[in-house]
């Protein structure tokens, strides 16, 4: 249940900064976040719930650049450090301290390699910073459309297995009176949707079947209402197997920012 009259407000770092504020959190949106179709409905989500509750954040803006995720992973460090590096100087002269981000793939990078190119911050994950707003009781949520549903969660590789993330997004599926059912491979044994490693931006090799369809079928197993994912990238893939399998009019595939704006009417 969308309000259509709800008009979203996103500050940028250079506004907050000309009038003498800091924000809570800076927002990276991340490239998937800024410009795929999909992926832009999770970012609005997310900022509705933040608007929501009033919650003081900004967001770079045209400032933003890839985070380099891509660029290493497909093996190009020169690139990576080149598109690290001037990130991390616009951050430090914004004196960023806290960032959060809707896809894991930035959560890594920013998190886990850019401090040894100087940018040293507190990166969360969306999912970490909404069930720490539940958990301060800042942000109450009830079930709504959610209540009873039989909701699987992929874990994205980069929140799950890089960073031990597990278990922020399943409070938010508990929160929402809704039936979490795992799949046979969670957590730390949890398998790819196939868009890691930059592999979302090539072809994939020839062989027996997609990644994504494998993923696809494990989580068609549990007989979902709903496939819950905290990644754009998973987002797309885990759509994508669902359309192949011809289960879109039974199965959604939502980020969990959207089930908890959904939830809360906003």
């Amino acid at each position: 249940m969308e309000n259509k009259s709800t008009k979203l407000v996103v500050p940028t770092m250079a506004e907050m900064m000309a009038t003498g504020e800091n924000p809570d959190v800076l927002f990276w949106v991340g490239c998937a976040g800024s410009f795929d179709d999909r992926a832009k409905k999770i970012t609005k989500a997310f900022v509705k719930i933040l608007n929501h509750l009033d919650y003081k954040f900004a967001v770079l803006g045209a400032e933003e650049s890839c985070s380099g995720d891509p660029a290493k992973r497909a093996g190009n460090e020169f690139l990576f450090q080149m598109q690290a590096m001037a990130n991390i100087e616009v951050m430090n002269a914004y004196d960023v301290k806290r960032i959060v981000t809707t896809c894991p793939h930035c959560f890594n990078t920013i998190k886990n390699e850019y401090p040894e190119l100087g940018g040293k911050f507190e990166v969360v994950h969306h999912t970490q910073l909404l069930q720490a707003l539940i958990d301060e009781e800042r942000l109450t949520v009830s079930g709504g459309a959610f209540k009873g549903k039989k909701i699987t969660f992929h874990d994205p590789c980069y929140l799950g297995r890089a960073n031990e993330v597990y278990e922020a997004p399943r409070s938010l599926i508990e929160s929402l009176d809704a039936e979490l059912v795992e799949m046979k491979r969670c957590k730390s044994r949890g398998f790819c949707c196939g868009a890691g490693g930059a592999q979302m931006f090539k072809e994939p090799e020839k062989g027996n079947k997609d990644i994504n369809i494998e993923r696809t079928e494990e989580a068609l197993e549990t007989k979902p209402d709903i496939i819950a994912t905290g990644c754009p990238f998973c987002n797309t893939m885990m759509t994508d197997g669902v359309k192949n399998k011809e289960k879109e009019d039974e199965v959604e595939v939502m980020d969990l920012a959207e089930m908890i704006a959904n939830a809360i009417d906003i």
